[in-house]
């Protein structure tokens, strides 16, 4: 069962006025390209979005990330976009403020950036066709550890210790079905490594039914 949109840890957001911070422009013209391919959402049944991106700054904050339950938006902006100011794994707790609260995978997107400090951005995205054909193949999480746990952060670091994760830049999320992570030095890095990946499946799709 596809789950998404319900955060899992304990907020602390100050609902301020919306961001101003050159980063969102980025943000939304690596998000814009994502939404196109559908890999950023939103699902009409059940109502909820899916999908999130963030980019690492210096001095306030750790990261801006996309706000929860924005996936259903073609376009976005300032208001749409949360600053994470801290972000503690071990007590499963965020900190952040905009005008929209953080996404449901802010811990995840937090754990990554504690990894290396040469990631600068994250990219969560849903794909069915690209979950089944990768999972197990590339770095993959345990199926039994949820989305936007601390259980998730800890696999985040056992992938990228003992997988090819730090040179592929892309993960399977197992026991969260369709999603997947890609991470880079920068946006267009990680954004670019998972629309090459969804070009590649569709152009494989395409040939399949010839």
């Amino acid at each position: 069962m596809i789950e998404e949109g319900y955060t899992k840890f304990t907020v602390d957001w100050s609902n301020r006025a919306p961001l101003n911070h050159p980063a969102i422009a980025e943000l939304e013209r690596w998000r814009r390209p994502l939404f196109d391919a559908g890999l950023i959402g939103h699902y009409a049944d059940l109502d909820i979005g899916y999908g999130n991106i963030s980019r690492r700054i210096s001095g306030a904050g750790l990261f801006i990330i996309s706000g929860t339950q924005t996936g259903h938006l073609p376009r976005t902006g300032n208001a749409h976009y949360a600053l994470v100011t801290e972000a503690n794994i071990n007590e499963n707790s965020v900190t952040c403020e905009g005008a929209t609260q953080a996404s449901s995978e802010t811990l995840t997107h937090a754990a990554i950036y504690e990894l290396d400090l040469s990631i600068h951005a994250v990219v969560h995205v849903h794909s069915t066709g690209l979950w089944q054909r990768l999972k197990n193949r590339a770095p993959t999480t345990n199926a039994g550890v949820a989305y936007g746990t601390p259980q998730m952060a800890s696999e985040f670091k056992r992938l990228y210790r003992d997988t090819p994760l730090p040179d592929g830049g892309v993960a399977v999320m197992a026991g969260h079905e369709a999603g997947l992570v890609s991470i880079g030095g920068t946006l267009q890095e990680a954004a670019g490594r998972i629309l090459s990946l969804h070009a590649e499946h569709a152009q494989r799709s395409r040939e399949v039914i010839r």
